[in-house]
């Protein structure tokens, strides 16, 4: 019988869930996640072994080494090896290996030491996978609970291409993501990008079969997998794209990796370093690397040691006490030259803000570099509660010709659905703004949608935009903004009037008050 997506979700949140008496949930996924994975390989690998002997059965003539050789030739796409070979405790480096032993004292131990294993068995695919296993320590998390976590794990339906798809896999593994960000606020939000937001990004920059997607802060790796969803979704094959990523955060790199094998995407390659002091992907000559298509949600005005001498510094430096402009330059740096797209996720700030910033913002703006400004709802993120916006970008002269020599803002603040913990970006909200971003706009006339639905539009020469001091504040150029200044000013001259009716009504009272003999009110 099939596996639903709900019952493996089940399963999998009751081994969370018995880790709650040794950390608190927002480090669940260091240890969820690898035994999760662990499992997922293992089951695979005992699948994939049953099939090699059912075909060869006997083994008839063959060698330990023949054996080995044909199995790992026809049948396994990696290897599990076996731990302390040729002692009285050789085992697998397998989950049901280590599960049989689960009794014994030194259970994370010798989970560490199958981890470790197969990393080394399989540098190509899984060099350092499963991150700092500092979890498997006693005095991080107490042998007793491991072994409750695996128990519970172990309830799960076997996770194998035989019996569920990658599709439920991934699911599976996409709802843990966002299940631990969803009780866990900043510190997981941090990693995982609300999939509506991500969803946005990747339909207005429409990845293309056998093109490159790199995410420079990629997180848990959801953008990149949104991009092989999207391109599968219409009709394409998701595999064909090249896949980069770079997180700073080596156990978040490691997850990344694992959420990508589960959604069956071995085209990747993920890389730990800080994006902008060590940039891992550069050409022979040393040049930051280009591809087709950049997506990324990077920390929110982080602090950062400034660039002395590099060439990504396109219009200046941005300040010390906000890296956001300096992640623009460097996907703006990553984007080839003849397709590249970027699409990023930043405060509003980085709009307005004066200083350095306003000068990458004017370079940015005379070299008609960026395409769209998308001003998104308040509180949709698991970090913060402040609206964002999306800022798109096209390489030198690869915009389309109505929308060079200006930007296409669109304000889709008003579009969210409420939710427990946040808002939400709804399929129709998405469609909507996507329709926006892609409809035609007359140089002449243009304003695009008015606002009906809580959904604005407008195209702006970049005239205008310099005129206002190169500020991109989505509030001067929207219609539906201005009409909200509108009423507020309308507020304001309303509580003014009325302000000064009090005053002459007291002045009127107390003289009449004072007329009577009756002093002291105004004192």
């Amino acid at each position: 019988m099939a596996v639903t997506q709900q019952e493996i979700e089940n399963r999998l949140w009751d081994a969370a869930d018995e880790l709650r008496v040794a950390m608190p949930e927002a480090q669940y996924s260091s240890v969820i996640f690898p035994l999760m994975f662990w499992k997922y390989l293992s089951d695979t690998w005992e699948h994939q072994h049953e099939e090699f002997l059912a075909d060869n059965e006997g083994l008839d003539g063959l060698s330990a080494e023949e054996a080995h050789e044909i199995e790992y030739r026809d049948y396994q796409s990696f290897e599990i090896p076996f731990l302390y070979p040729g002692t009285v405790q050789q085992r697998r480096a397998s989950w049901s290996s280590i599960l049989a032993t689960i009794t014994q004292p030194g259970l994370g131990k010798r989970v560490r030491a199958s981890l470790q294993a197969i990393e080394t068995a399989n540098p190509d695919k899984f060099s350092r996978l499963f991150g700092s296993m500092t979890w498997t320590a006693e005095e991080v998390l107490p042998g007793e609970v491991l072994a409750a976590v695996m128990q519970a794990m172990d309830r799960t339906p076997k996770m194998h291409e035989g019996n569920m798809s990658h599709d439920v896999l991934g699911g599976a593994y996409e709802y843990l993501l966002k299940r631990f960000s969803d009780g866990s606020g900043t510190r997981a939000g941090q990693f995982f990008t609300p999939r509506e937001v991500v969803e946005l990004i990747v339909e207005v920059l429409e990845p293309k079969g056998f093109e490159s997607v790199y995410d420079p802060t990629c997180g848990s790796g959801g953008m990149l997998i949104a991009s092989a969803n999207l391109l599968k979704a219409r009709g394409g094959r998701g595999y064909t794209l090249s896949l980069y990523g770079q997180e700073a955060v080596p156990d978040m790199a490691g997850v990344a990796r694992m959420n990508l094998f589960m959604h069956n995407l071995t085209q990747f390659q993920v890389e730990v370093g800080d994006t902008l002091k060590d940039p891992r992907f550069k050409k022979p000559d040393g040049s930051i690397a280009q591809f087709d298509v950049i997506v990324a949600n990077p920390p929110y005005s982080q602090k950062w040691k400034p660039w002395t001498n590099d060439p990504r510094a396109i219009g200046g430096v941005a300040p010390r006490s906000s890296a956001d402009w300096a992640f623009v330059q460097h996907m703006i740096a990553s984007m080839g030259p003849k397709k590249g797209r970027a699409g990023v996720v930043l405060p509003h700030g980085v709009l307005f803000r004066g200083g350095q910033e306003a000068a990458i913002r004017k370079r940015v703006l005379e070299d008609d570099l960026l395409e769209a400004v998308i001003g998104l709802p308040a509180n949709l993120f698991y970090s913060t509660t402040i609206p964002t916006c999306i800022l798109v970008f096209r390489a030198p002269g690869t915009k389309a010709a109505e929308r060079k020599d200006g930007v296409l803002f669109i304000d889709a603040s008003k579009r969210f659905a409420k939710a427990k913990n946040r808002n939400i970006f709804t399929d129709a909200d998405i469609a909507d703004v996507v329709t926006a971003y892609r409809s035609s706009f007359d140089a002449s006339n243009p304003v695009g949608p008015d606002g009906e639905g809580g959904l604005s539009a407008r195209f702006v020469p970049t005239t205008e935009i310099v005129a206002n001091g190169y500020d991109l504040n989505i509030g001067r150029y929207i219609k539906q903004a201005a009409v909200e200044q509108e009423d507020l000013d309308t507020l304001i001259a309303a509580y003014n009037i009325a302000r000064a009716e009090r005053q002459r009504t007291e002045q009127r009272m107390l003289a009449v008050l004072a007329a009577a003999g009756i002093e002291g009110f105004d004192d």
